[in-house]
């Protein structure tokens, strides 16, 4: 059995109610229910929330939330792996236990249900490794700076000066969407990041977090612009 989960804590500080804030003309969160649902890879797509309205408004774009998340792991600093520990857990405990889960983000709307079943593949031929989508960084990080409470700045790596872009390796990082992984591996290994990981190759413009009001503006903009050079994302099964 596959399994999808969605974790929506319903005290998000910066972004007040983010997890359900309109986003393209629907719940944010909806647009994550769609991209899982349009893939076919669940058997279920699960909501972990603490919250009865991002609940109600869960269900009613085609996710199930048959279990509350406790309050004390519902913090902003609560782990992504305690959570989805938590899920595992509790959907055993009801008589689903799962073979492969899916932590999907709710604030995660450039995710397409393709990249979804990418991650699928890349999980069935590495299965103890974490499966996640990474981009590159737009500049050379390691020519990042530094600066003071002047204005003054500084070279992060002052050796790499005379060093040109195109000669530096490339760097990636997280796209913040999505994680495949066995349900072994969620409840015994708690680095995502580690040798054990397996990186998608995502494209820039398809990844954009969303932490501040600023981040919501830029990506709705990106988000009107993808959303015009693709086909309509489903809804509901």
């Amino acid at each position: 059995m596959k399994i999808a989960v969605i974790p929506a804590r319903g005290g998000s500080k910066r972004i007040p109610r983010k997890n359900i804030k309109v986003f393209g003309g629907r719940p944010i969160i909806a647009w994550s229910i769609a991209a899982a649902w349009e893939s076919r890879c669940f058997d279920r797509i699960v909501v972990s929330t603490d919250d009865p309205e991002i609940a109600s408004v869960a269900l009613e774009f085609g996710a199930e939330t048959p279990f509350l998340r406790p309050s004390e792991i519902s913090g902003d600093m609560t782990p992504t792996v305690s959570v989805m520990r938590h899920a595992i857990a509790e959907m055993s405990a009801q008589g689903y236990a799962p073979d492969d889960v899916c932590c999907l983000y709710a604030t995660a709307p450039f995710v397409r249900a393709e990249d979804i079943v990418r991650g699928a593949a890349a999980l069935a031929a590495a299965p103890d490794a974490y499966v996640f989508p990474v981009t590159t960084f737009a500049f050379p990080i390691q020519r990042a700076l530094l600066r003071d409470a002047d204005g003054r700045v500084r070279m992060l790596n002052p050796d790499l000066f005379a060093t040109r872009s195109q000669d530096l390796p490339e760097t990636w990082h997280d796209a913040g969407q999505f994680y495949w992984a066995s349900a072994r591996t969620w409840m015994s290994r708690d680095a995502v990041f580690s040798g054990e990981t397996v990186g998608i190759a995502h494209p820039r413009h398809r990844v954009q977090d969303i932490d501040t009001l600023e981040d919501w503006v830029v990506a709705e903009r990106l988000f009107e612009i993808d959303q015009a050079h693709r086909a309509p994302v489903v809804s509901i099964p």
